[in-house]
């Protein structure tokens, strides 16, 4: 039997001018995020400096992914997996009934300032390399990890700025470039900010998943509260291990991705991992009117 899966991006995938559509028929959900945030989405979204601002892409993109899941769910569609890319988990499982709209929110919002409060440390992405190259010039260079796996080209390492460098210099690849970050997000280096963290996500009941949740850390789908929430407490200073997640797609019988959010990152992603998929978009009402 054909199954969908809904994929969910992270930072990185924002527009300017994303969610202006949705500010009628998702009027509550977007008072309520003012409430949390003290500072309107649709305003922030286009602004593009403060769009750039860690502290304010991650809640918009989660409150724009979590209002588009809301209105297809309505429409009576429902996947059989859900899974998304850092940020993006957040909204998977939100959309996966984890937790609850507000709860998740003041989640991402206390996950977005101590992101972007941890400075110390670079990320750069590099494709077309060779795989094995690049794993043995990382497990030899201290200071460095791979943080995005997410497709058999295409990586994102993280690690302090000497040790990104040395890897960008020394492994031969079609293209390596610095990203524009404040941290090394999914390294060990964000350590403290995952304690930090750790206290808000304790707070946070999580129900078991209505549906399976492929989660960065452990692409194996699962539902139960407490081993969701051992992986999201893992995710900040662990890989996002996306290629693997593509990978493992059709083992579950999924036929149909659909992204939800601005972009095409993630299906540009599976699509140069896993041929044979039918990938979808929905990033605004007229592409939910479309589906």
């Amino acid at each position: 039997m054909a199954k969908t899966a809904w994929v969910f991006p992270g930072q990185g995938s924002q527009s300017v001018g994303m969610g202006q559509d949705l500010a009628e028929v998702c009027a509550k959900e977007l008072a309520q995020a003012q409430d949390i945030l003290g500072w309107s989405v649709l305003d922030v979204s286009q602004d593009e400096q403060k769009l750039k601002d860690t502290r304010y892409t991650q809640p918009c993109l989660y409150v724009i992914e979590c209002a588009i899941a809301d209105l297809l769910t309505e429409k009576g569609y429902q996947p059989s997996l859900v899974a998304g890319h850092s940020l993006g988990e957040y909204s998977a499982l939100y959309t996966a009934g984890v937790f609850d709209f507000i709860s998740g929110l003041r989640l991402v919002k206390r996950r977005a300032e101590l992101m972007a409060q941890a400075s110390a440390g670079a990320m750069a992405a590099i494709m077309g390399f060779n795989r094995e190259e690049l794993a043995a010039k990382i497990a030899e260079t201290d200071g460095v990890v791979l943080a995005n796996d997410n497709n058999p080209m295409q990586v994102v390492i993280s690690g302090t700025p000497e040790a990104v460098e040395t890897v960008m210099n020394s492994v031969k690849a079609k293209r390596a470039l610095k990203l524009n970050v404040g941290g090394a997000f999914h390294s060990p280096l964000m350590a403290d900010a995952a304690q930090a963290f750790e206290s808000v996500l304790a707070e946070v009941t999580f129900a078991n998943a209505q549906v399976p949740v492929m989660s960065n850390v452990d692409p194996r789908p699962e539902t139960d509260a407490d081993a969701l929430k051992s992986r999201l407490r893992a995710q900040m200073t662990g890989a996002v291990r996306w290629r693997e997640i593509s990978l493992s797609l059709p083992d579950h019988q999924i036929d149909t991705v659909v992204e939800i959010g601005p972009g095409k990152v993630l299906t540009g992603l599976i699509k140069k991992t896993c041929k044979g998929l039918t990938l979808n978009n929905v990033d605004d009402l007229g592409a939910i009117a479309n589906y």
